[in-house]
């Protein structure tokens, strides 16, 4: 890749960044594709948002960011518009500029975690499926399970008053789909979800035993480091079929690229 006046840039937000991945999954899929642009890294702290943003919007050869924690939820109240996903889940994850200047945001967790799934060959649609987790990663992921038609989804999350608002919302927005707030208990699933953080400390408990699901059930875990999680390998060492983050963010990558008016 060589950079030169005319690269276009895009950037990745957040705090700390030091475990993104995108920079990684952009800049090979620019040079895969031959597209003269590079994104790069960039710390910012919660409380300098606000003013990091209107920083960044004086940069003319500046076309996206990627947003990441602890400012997907904040930077919201920032953007000129959202995007469906955005609106639902209340966060967003990518943002670009538009011609006029404004700027529209929305979220792409979910789509990418729906896409990496069916790049793996795991077809989410009319499928049964527990998700634990409802932060902003885990609140996308509802939202795209919803989208791609799965059957139904129940929604757990440590923080009651949240997994409910959460699976209402889906569920307005998608009335065909069975969302219900619940936890895991003997239900058997297709495919049972961790959206939550648990797995990336060392010393992190499971965030759910995966050894009394039922042998037919695909685990799945949205972290990407470490690439095989505690639960993925205590999955794998109970039989299961596991699915890691890294697919998710793959298909994340690609999903944001093309909000990005890249042809990807």
């Amino acid at each position: 890749m060589v950079i030169d006046g005319n690269t276009r840039v895009y950037a990745v937000i957040g705090d700390p960044v030091s475990a993104v991945r995108s920079p990684e999954w952009f800049n090979m899929l620019f040079d895969k594709n031959g597209v003269n642009a590079v994104l790069i890294p960039l710390q910012v702290g919660r409380d300098d948002l606000a003013a990091a943003f209107a920083g960044l919007k004086t940069m003319r050869n500046l076309d996206g960011l990627v947003v990441t924690m602890p400012h997907k939820a904040p930077m919201c109240q920032l953007l000129d518009e959202l995007g469906p996903a955005a609106r639902t889940v209340e966060a967003v994850n990518a943002a670009r500029r538009e011609p006029d200047g404004r700027w529209i945001g929305d979220m792409f967790d979910g789509r990418g975690c729906v896409r990496g799934l069916r790049d793996q060959g795991h077809e989410v649609e009319g499928r049964s499926v527990f998700l634990l987790g409802t932060g902003a990663a885990g609140s996308a992921v509802a939202f795209a399970l919803a989208e791609a038609g799965v059957r139904q989804l129940v929604i757990d999350d440590v923080d009651d008053q949240r997994r409910v608002r959460v699976a209402q919302r889906v569920r307005e927005a998608f009335p065909g789909v069975d969302v219900q707030a619940g936890e895991l208990g003997a239900s058997e699933y297709d495919l049972v979800i961790n959206a939550t953080p648990l797995g990336m400390k060392p010393g992190d408990p499971l965030p759910f035993d995966p050894a009394g699901l039922p042998a037919s059930t695909l685990v799945v875990d949205v972290i990407t480091k470490p690439v095989m999680t505690p639960l993925l390998d205590q999955a794998q060492q109970s039989g299961h079929r596991i699915h890691g983050g890294n697919h998710m963010h793959a298909g994340q990558a690609i999903e944001a690229a093309r909000f990005f008016g890249l042809n990807i």
